[in-house]
């Protein structure tokens, strides 16, 4: 009473092996039903024809719920009470043959279930104790007599029973191993199907992870930094009416309808899965450009005298969409830091095509710090190194930090380039054009 194995050809011997025996022994009780009708049912055989029907419907029982546990293992598991339905079948089995020696003839499918249910210690000695009541019952029901003719039955009656005990032995036993070697299939692919289970469940909650990181770093490097700027703006701007200078409060106001402007343009590409407007507009360059004049006036409108200016080293080429949208990213949280924390008077980006990779230092002659004992903010305006850092890890590169209180800070980062995106980069404007088009000393 033990479940059926996956689908394989182990299997499907199995299945016709354990098809065989329940026909087989489905036919030898039909063979004794129809030869104890033949004889006529009267008295004592009305008692043994629902005893042979009793049988049929007991084995028919545990035949089902096997079968239903093998399809479905969440059902009702039968296997925990196999030993005491062999032990029904085999009770009704001596009823009956005590009283027709019809019967006899099951034994040779409960060799089989004897040995595939019991331990082979246990199993061994029922069929051995099975196959002395199949004899035992031959005698009894021939007379149990010593005369010639039934001396000369004898010997077939012993030989027959123990030839078919022995027979029974050996594929019973070759069908256990079978049947073990299938058990074991089973078990190894529902190890293989959990191992792939959850592995497709930590590579599942692995990239929920990093989403959520790439969203922290977007909104950090974009929506939040710009709402940053409206705040400042907005007071500064509410000073200047406080002053009665109606002026710069209308210029602090422009500020932040420009800056809002294109933090709505930025959430809209942030929803969309785009890049950046400042990239969509144009070259990283030309962005970078936008930015150090976009810091330089938040900087003025907020009191301070930023002076910001991109230097391009080497020979401009076209990146990657993932490099470019990185190193303005990185320049957009550094530069707002500088903004905002360092009170700096010059900030210097410099963008440098080096063939096998671009690298971009932001420089800032400010207050610096410690990056070795720099504490946490709790308002959650400190993430910015930390999601530059991902960032850049994410593309094989790495950012380095140089600060000291009183002496600055520069942020350096390295992107590595592949050697396809070497060949597929093409220049773009000389940096001397850039420098007079848009870069200020």
């Amino acid at each position: 009473m033990e479940g059926e194995a996956d689908n394989t050809g182990t299997a499907v011997i199995l299945r016709v092996l354990r098809v065989s025996l329940h026909v087989g022994f489905a036919v030898l009780l039909a063979v004794a039903l129809v030869r104890l009708a033949a004889g006529g049912i009267a008295g004592p055989g009305w008692i043994t024809l629902l005893l042979a029907l009793l049988l049929a419907a007991f084995y028919l029982m545990g035949t089902v719920l096997e079968k239903r546990h093998s399809l479905y293992r969440a059902r009702f598991d039968p296997r925990p009470y196999s030993a005491w339905w062999l032990g029904g079948v085999c009770l009704l089995w001596l009823l009956l043959i005590r009283a027709s020696a019809d019967f006899v003839w099951l034994a040779f499918p409960l060799f089989f279930l004897q040995l595939h249910i019991l331990r082979r210690r246990l199993a061994l000695p029922a069929i051995a104790l099975s196959t002395v009541l199949v004899i035992t019952a031959l005698w009894f029901h021939n007379g149990g007599t010593a005369t010639q003719a039934s001396a000369a039955l004898q010997l077939p009656m012993v030989l027959g029973p123990a030839f078919g005990a022995a027979f029974a032995v050996v594929t019973g036993l070759a069908y256990r191993a079978l049947f073990l070697e299938a058990e074991n299939q089973r078990l190894a692919a529902e190890e293989l199907r959990r191992t792939r289970a959850e592995l497709a469940r930590t590579q599942h909650d692995a990239g929920t992870l990093a989403e959520r990181a790439r969203l922290a770093r977007e909104i950090h490097d974009t929506l939040a930094q710009g709402l940053s700027s409206i705040v400042l703006m907005g007071r500064a701007a509410e000073k200047a009416l406080d002053d009665g200078d109606l002026n710069v409060a209308r210029e602090r106001f422009r500020i932040v309808k420009d800056t809002a402007a294109a933090n709505l343009a930025e959430a809209r590409n942030f929803v969309l899965a785009l890049q950046s407007p400042d990239l969509a507009e144009g070259s990283l360059l030309a962005g970078l450009h936008r930015l150090c004049e976009t810091t330089e006036a938040e900087a003025a409108a907020g009191g301070g005298g930023l002076s910001c200016r991109l230097d391009v080293e080497g020979v401009p080429v076209a990146l990657p969409s993932a490099h470019e949208a990185a190193l303005l990213r990185a320049a957009q949280a550094s530069l707002a830091n500088v903004r905002v924390h360092s009170r700096a008077s010059n900030a210097v980006v410099t963008l440098s095509f080096l063939g096998t990779e671009v690298a971009m230092d932001i420089y800032d002659d400010g207050t610096g710090f410690d990056p070795a004992i720099e504490p946490a903010r709790t308002d959650g305006s400190g993430y910015g190194l930390t999601a530059l850092r991902e960032r850049v890890a994410a593309l094989h590169g790495h950012v380095d930090i140089e600060s000291a209180p009183g002496d600055g800070t520069v942020v350096a980062i390295r992107l590595p380039l592949d050697v396809a995106s070497r060949s597929a980069a093409r220049p773009l404007e000389s940096p001397r054009s850039l420098e007079s088009r848009g870069s200020r000393e």
